[in-house]
């Protein structure tokens, strides 16, 4: 049996909550997770710096492309230093050119601003035209792990491009699977690409408990939620290799 460590993605204190309880061994804290992981708010930062297991801040000012000028960079700076100021465990940064390729003076100005913080390189990854290459840009820049689909919507689809650069990585940076990831075939990407730690937000969808606030647009009819018992699941099908 090989130890692997689940980073579950959380939007909110009960979300959290939920990921510790459940089973998780590292956070991505974001907001908006259905915009897929926008920066979170410094007050929900502060409370997850007390988690028990390392939290990972997502620094993403604005949905869309991965694609940030010199006011996003600002921003993105300043959250860098809020996520230190909590006391977080690490960032999760990434950027792209126009071109698709990693903005890497870009990207190497926000690891530095880092500096002393763990750092894992984002999805910005899935958008390049060469995995390879970004593969030794993201050695270069010193991250930690590349949260990864294997450059395809998700990782179940993404296998041989995995299990490629994981091999390529040789050790010298994590290849972290993630998007698509449940409990049925968390075993399955595991097995293929020799991942060591994977990435879900095991979340199950539920309704708003308040039609009213539906149609004044405070709410949405469903939203997902991060789901214990889904982590849980999550945490029981990784423990079976």
């Amino acid at each position: 049996m090989r130890t692997v460590l689940l980073e579950v993605c959380v939007d909110s204190a009960q979300g959290l909550e939920a990921a510790i309880e459940g089973g998780a061994g590292r956070i991505e804290l974001c907001s908006a997770l259905e915009l897929g992981g926008l920066t979170p708010l410094p007050s929900l930062m502060r409370i997850a710096a007390q988690a028990p297991i390392p939290v990972y801040a997502m620094i993403r000012p604005h949905a869309g492309p991965f694609i940030f000028d010199a006011t996003d960079e600002k921003a993105m700076l300043a959250d860098i230093d809020a996520a230190r100021a909590s006391g977080l465990a690490g960032v999760v940064i990434g950027a792209n050119r126009p071109d698709g390729t990693l903005d890497m003076p870009l990207i190497h100005r926000l690891k530095a601003h880092a500096a002393g913080l763990g750092s894992t390189l984002h999805r910005a990854f899935d958008l390049v035209p060469d995995p390879d290459a970004a593969l030794e840009q993201a050695v270069e820049l010193g991250c930690e792990r590349i949260l990864t689909s294997g450059c395809v919507p998700k990782a179940l689809d993404g296998l041989e491009t995995l299990k490629r650069i994981s091999a390529r990585a040789a050790g010298r940076i994590s290849i972290m699977p993630g998007s698509g990831v449940r409990p049925s075939n968390a075993a399955e990407i595991l097995r293929a690409t020799g991942a060591r730690e994977i990435h879900g937000s095991c979340s199950s969808t539920v309704a708003s408990a308040d039609p009213r606030a539906v149609s004044f647009g405070f709410d949405v009819p469903t939203s997902n939620r991060t789901d214990v018992e889904v982590v849980r699941q999550m945490r029981a099908a990784i423990d079976t290799l």
